[in-house]
């Protein structure tokens, strides 16, 4: 077992990598009452063209096929899962995003326990073809819910707009005629191909004993048996660099028109080290410019562009990369005209040393913040890890990164064919 000691956050993490593949992350923090355990897959809505495992040729799944699979190992020939975490004080939940999927619990009591029942009901599938049929009523109630969210809508919508081939732009849930198609014998593929050990990663943070909880972890592992997984070979489209369309359009019942503008941030893999500073460097220039205390957000603001639901985010991940800054907005198309004068303004600035500093101490104030939460270091070790990027090695990053760094992306960070927008209005 490796033990790293970060002592500028007075953190230690436990790491081990077991003989059937999986990564194991424990956090103790003896301070805290409460334990969160996060057991993940590198596999999300976007892994739809794989080669499955112990087969040569590449298929093709049904969309929302990783969300459909995520509802389903819930459930058990004799009981809900759900029900087995409430026993134990435990609350359960799980998400799907585009990279991955993820099963969770939090509790006070019976840690130990709830760290088995996590392990084993992920690694345990049960899927009848009555029960796939079942869900699919369940899930297509859901996707129809999304349907008439306009927030969802937006965010959907602006993807759409800039990603035209990448599988980003496939809401993760599926469409109800997708969902149609999936039949148990598609869930056990993806399951058998993505849930192997080699693909997952289980980090545990809270109050518990590090050795303890390894060795319960490695016990359990033993008395499974995995065949030795071969490398995932996944395919994913040719992604233009320029957006899929500029404007894209939607009407719904809202009461307000709502709109968004989009960035394409990225259509290609960035190694490590790019990789870490387009993220760290897009996010601090958008919080930098659109955070409540920005340039731009104040003159929106002033010309009456904006309401309190403001809000701005920016995603980077294996293989694309996306900024949102959008807002319920009564002139949507000056907002939008406003937004990108604002986004292409930025490459005639210079940030001066002294605002970069800024930048940088309340970039690694922001982290050092969320680091409080178990949830937040679970969730973000996992994401940076997947990535060959330690969580805990971007603080020091921040530091070191330069102004002039900073100013060389910011020359080139916006590009108008990158920018894309939607609009959503009342019908």
């Amino acid at each position: 077992m490796n033990k790293q000691t970060y002592d500028y956050i007075h953190e230690t993490v436990y790491a081990e990598k077991f003989d059937n593949g999986l990564t194991v992350f424990l956090l103790p923090k003896p301070e805290m009452a409460k334990t969160y355990g996060i057991f993940s897959t590198d596999y999300g809505s976007i892994d739809q063209t794989f080669v499955p495992i112990g087969e040569t040729e590449q298929i093709t799944v049904p969309e929302g096929i990783a969300h459909f699979l995520e509802h389903k190992l819930f459930e058990k020939e004799d009981h809900d899962v759900f029900s087995d975490f409430g026993k134990q004080g435990a609350s359960a939940n799980a998400f799907t995003s585009f990279t991955k999927t993820a099963y969770l619990f939090s509790a006070t009591s019976n840690i130990e326990k709830n760290v088995e029942t996590l392990i084993n009901f992920v690694q345990d599938p049960y899927f009848s073809e009555e029960s796939v049929e079942k869900e699919k009523g369940i899930i297509g109630q859901e996707i129809k819910m999304y349907d008439d969210q306009p927030d969802w809508q937006s965010f959907m919508g602006t993807i759409k707009a800039m990603f035209k081939n990448h599988p980003v732009n496939i809401d993760i849930a599926g469409t109800v005629e997708s969902i149609s198609k999936i039949t148990k014998d598609d869930l056990y593929t993806c399951y058998n191909t993505f849930y192997h050990p080699e693909n997952m990663t289980l980090f545990i943070a809270g109050n518990f004993d590090p050795e303890r909880m390894m060795e319960q972890i490695k016990m359990n592992q033993e008395q499974k048996k995995f065949e030795k997984m071969r490398t995932l070979k996944r395919d994913f489209p040719e992604e233009p660099k320029e957006v899929a369309m500029r404007e894209n359009k939607i009407t719904m019942a809202v009461s307000i028109p709502k709109c968004t503008v989009g960035i394409k941030e990225s259509s290609s893999p960035l190694n490590n080290e790019e990789f870490l500073k387009k993220d760290l460097l897009q996010n601090m220039l958008l919080d930098h410019y659109f955070a409540k205390g920005g340039d731009f957000y104040q003159d929106l603001y002033q010309e009456n562009l904006i309401d309190d639901s403001f809000y701005f985010e920016t995603t980077l991940d294996k293989n694309f990369g996306y900024s949102l800054i959008g807002s319920n907005t009564t002139k949507p198309d000056v907002f939008a005209k406003r937004v990108k004068e604002m986004l292409l303004s930025t490459n005639n600035i210079t940030l001066t040393e002294s605002e970069f500093e800024r930048m940088k101490k309340k970039k690694t104030g922001q982290l050092l913040r969320a680091m409080n939460s178990l949830e937040f270091i679970a969730n973000k070790y996992i994401h940076y890890d997947t990535l060959g990027i330690n969580l805990f090695d971007i603080v020091p990053t921040i530091g070191s990164l330069s102004v002039d760094e900073a100013n060389k992306f910011l020359k080139q960070w916006i590009e108008e064919d990158r920018l894309a927008v939607c609009q959503i209005s009342a019908e």
